[in-house]
């Protein structure tokens, strides 16, 4: 790695708490010079603009989340249990993903809908992703013979990242995870109740 990329991926690195706990159209210049300890040509010498800036920390922020969720379902191998695991990750990692801000996906979904619609793109491959993920699980689970044939896994994984993320976003307004294992529980009982034989 060149000296420039190990600065870019310093500044993508060290940004990426700061603007998914203060949000991305919040997160100001000077917030990033702080954080990094560089100067304002120094941030623009490896970015275009801020907006660069923001769809970098954005997609570190997501993958991140996305690579710890990956290695608690990897250690399953039954679909029904990585779906358990699945939600297992979203119970036990509540307190360490509130203390980072919250779930970068609903953060950066919701700013990018409401004014940053540079960063739309992002958020929905990141979602799209996420319902594969899911969705193949879900054909893994038919193919396994655990789960009905007639599933239809692209609906049953929008309709499980609709009820984590609505649980996420209460539980994060009205500071309790009842709310989160509320929706985890139900997705729990549509698994139990209408996916298996």
């Amino acid at each position: 790695m060149s000296k420039a990329e190990k600065t870019k991926q310093l500044i993508i690195e060290k940004t990426a708490d700061v603007f998914n706990s203060k949000g991305y159209a919040a997160t100001s210049l000077s917030d990033i010079t702080k954080v990094t300890g560089l100067t304002k040509g120094s941030i623009y010498g490896n970015f275009d603009d801020k907006e660069e800036v923001v769809i970098a920390a954005f997609k570190f922020n997501a993958k991140r989340l996305r690579d710890e969720m990956d290695l608690a379902i990897a250690k399953e191998e039954t679909a029904y249990e990585q779906l358990m695991a699945m939600l297992n990750f979203y119970k036990t990692t509540w307190k360490k993903a509130a203390s980072q801000g919250g779930c970068p996906m609903l953060n950066a979904a919701t700013e990018a809908d409401d004014h940053l619609l540079f960063l739309r793109d992002a958020v929905k491959e990141n979602f799209i992703a996420w319902q594969r993920k899911v969705s193949g699980i879900i054909a893994q689970g038919k193919a396994e013979g655990s789960f009905k044939a007639s599933l239809h896994a692209e609906t049953y994984a929008y309709t499980f990242i609709m009820l984590i993320e609505g649980g996420i976003l209460l539980s994060r307004t009205l500071n309790q995870i009842t709310h989160l294992n509320t929706a985890l529980d139900r997705i729990q009982l549509i698994i139990d109740q209408e996916f298996i034989h």
